[in-house]
């Protein structure tokens, strides 16, 4: 397959530019915000980009991984986090101190595989003192590698919004001279919900700094319908983490479809964005049974997953939805 790399950063920086699009009042009215005018792009269908994680294959080495994500009819794809390869040892999908051109070649390898790379994991929580340092590294890594969103998220019990808003305000521009995007995702703690994302986003108002939405991990750490919530920050959400949640007969996340969130209604508030935004299959498992030992079983786990968040979109963009009063 060949590449072209002036047409790719072409393409890449169109989707940054539609990203950073629509400098509008936030859902509060007091203070200008980075996000969607739902008005201007009502009639405009969001194109939905499928990239399963690497994550789901982690107990086989990375080139299986990306085999299988290839074979269960992914066009992208995003790193993320570490791969059990032939010899034994347990190895980084992409170190944080690895060097620009490792980044590059990897994303080389992806692309030569039909697998376009469009998001990666920072692998450090924002108040981290070496926060500011790796998420810089992060940045650069995915800009060589032309990879638009670098994902990050605050620690479980706790996530100190001061330090984050201060960090968010360096590295926002940081990332946009590198033509990326960093995306803050729910992880229990202080940041457990999508409006709590947005509201350090809104402050920050760098729109080199968005909100990635995790349902599954709003119901898993909070207990809380994600569904309200993602009505309170939707013109924040620039990606999505895929994952579902069960709490009963066990508590346990799983993969879209097994769980108890209505996906229909979670991605309704951004189907007609005009945006492009990538779905990140992070957890494909079905609940109750144990993971899959063979690879084969977690191919056919991703092409599940992937058909039936493709089935959900196309419902939804038949034609804007009109929500019961």
């Amino acid at each position: 397959m060949s590449f072209n790399v002036s047409q790719f950063d072409l393409n890449r920086r169109s989707f940054l530019a539609s990203s950073f699009a629509g400098f509008t009042a936030n859902v509060l009215g007091t203070t200008p915000s980075y996000g969607f005018d739902a008005k201007a792009f009502e009639s405009k269908p969001t194109e939905f980009q499928h990239a399963c994680m690497t994550l789901s294959y982690g107990g086989f080495p990375l080139d299986r991984a990306l085999q299988g994500i290839k074979t269960a009819g992914f066009r992208h794809v995003a790193w993320g986090i570490k791969h059990l390869e032939a010899n034994g040892k347990q190895v980084p999908v992409m170190a944080e101190d690895a060097s620009v051109e490792t980044a590059k070649a990897l994303a080389k390898r992806c692309r030569d595989m039909g697998l376009d790379p469009i998001m990666m994991f920072s692998n450090i929580y924002p108040e981290n003192p070496r926060g500011l340092e790796v998420l810089t590294q992060r940045i650069k890594q995915a800009s060589a590698a032309g990879i638009g969103q670098v994902l990050t998220f605050g620690h479980t019990t706790g996530g100190n919004k001061k330090i984050w808003i201060e960090r968010f305000k360096i590295l926002g521009p940081i990332a946009r001279d590198h033509g990326v995007m960093i995306v803050v995702k729910q992880h229990g703690g202080t940041t457990g919900t999508g409006e709590a994302c947005a509201e350090i986003i809104r402050e920050v108002n760098d729109p080199g700094v968005f909100v990635n939405y995790d349902a599954g991990n709003v119901m898993d750490y909070l207990n809380l319908d994600p569904i309200p919530d993602i009505k309170k920050c939707a013109s924040t959400v620039r990606s999505f983490c895929i994952k579902d949640h069960r709490n009963w007969p066990k508590d346990q996340d799983c993969g879209p479809g097994f769980g108890e969130i209505d996906h229909y209604k979670l991605l309704e508030p951004v189907a007609f964005t005009g945006l492009k935004i990538p779905l990140a299959y992070e957890n494909i498992f079905a609940p109750l049974v144990p993971r899959p030992t063979k690879v084969e079983e977690i191919d056919a786990l991703a092409k599940r997953a992937r058909e039936f968040m493709e089935t959900v979109i196309a419902g939804l963009q038949q034609g804007p939805v009109i929500m019961k009063k």
